[in-house]
């Protein structure tokens, strides 16, 4: 006999699917795709043989495994639930759902007043060959990465990136991190990716990039100091020699 079909049924599903897809973009970049996939095959395959088919044998031990699977799971993924749940925290994400539940619009002119410096110091050094590691903080905190340099107040203006980034600085090694439209630090360290597929010409700028990128949800920016190019690397993709607008664009977009 067929239960009803209820809206609280079509809430429950639609609650599930949009947690599996946000679980699944969260995860997507750090390596632990194919993980996740194995983990949601697992769980099909015990709900058929459990559920559905009403195997005792295989279906009791299959329990087991699941009895045990929260702490599994907690051990296996504390580096992307960490990462999840900061990303729910995020004093930013709850501040653009506040306007949108209050109707309010932000000054998109003040908000995004870092762009202009930013690309303008980043034209400058491409042109001049030398190389930048821009880091500019979206939902996720970046205070950790931020306390490996020299800490910051500053507002942020061209001439100043160029001159931290001026190859006889001391600070110009590192990585600058960007915060609510002020630099915060400079002289950074940032995580290394090690991706095997990655190009073997990239530099440790690109790699160190493309690490943030993978744990966190960083905008960086890499001006190369070979070639002379620019560079973004966001959610684990990196976007290779990109002109102003393509790269003003990136700067625009939530």
């Amino acid at each position: 006999m067929w239960l009803p079909f209820t809206f609280k049924d079509a809430t429950d599903i639609l609650l599930v699917s949009i947690f599996l897809y946000y679980t699944y973009n969260v995860l997507k970049n750090s390596g632990s795709r194919a993980l996740f996939t194995g983990i949601i095959t697992f769980i099909v395959l015990w709900i058929l043989i459990s559920q559905v088919f009403e195997m005792k044998l295989m279906g009791a031990i299959l329990d087991k495994f699941v009895s045990i699977g929260f702490l599994v799971l907690v051990i296996l993924f504390q580096d992307e639930l960490r990462k999840f749940l900061s990303t729910i925290g995020s004093a930013k994400k709850w501040k653009r759902i506040n306007e949108k539940l209050l109707d309010r619009k932000k000054d998109t002119q003040e908000e995004y007043k870092f762009i202009a410096p930013v690309v303008l110091a980043c034209m400058n050094m491409a042109r001049k060959k030398t190389g930048a590691l821009i880091a500019i903080q979206q939902s996720l905190d970046l205070s950790p990465y931020s306390h490996t340099g020299e800490m910051f107040q500053s507002e942020i203006n061209a001439r100043l990136i160029e001159n931290i980034f001026f190859k006889n600085s001391p600070l110009h090694d590192g990585a600058m991190i960007i915060a609510d439209n002020r630099i915060r630090a400079a002289g950074c360290i940032l995580p290394v990716a090690h991706n095997s597929d990655l190009n073997k010409d990239l530099g440790l700028r690109h790699r160190s990039a493309l690490g943030l990128s993978q744990e966190t949800d960083a905008k960086v920016i890499i001006v190369s100091e070979e070639r002379g190019t620019i560079s973004l690397a966001f959610r684990g993709e990196l976007h290779q020699d990109i002109d102003l607008d393509k790269l003003q664009d990136f700067l625009t977009e939530d």
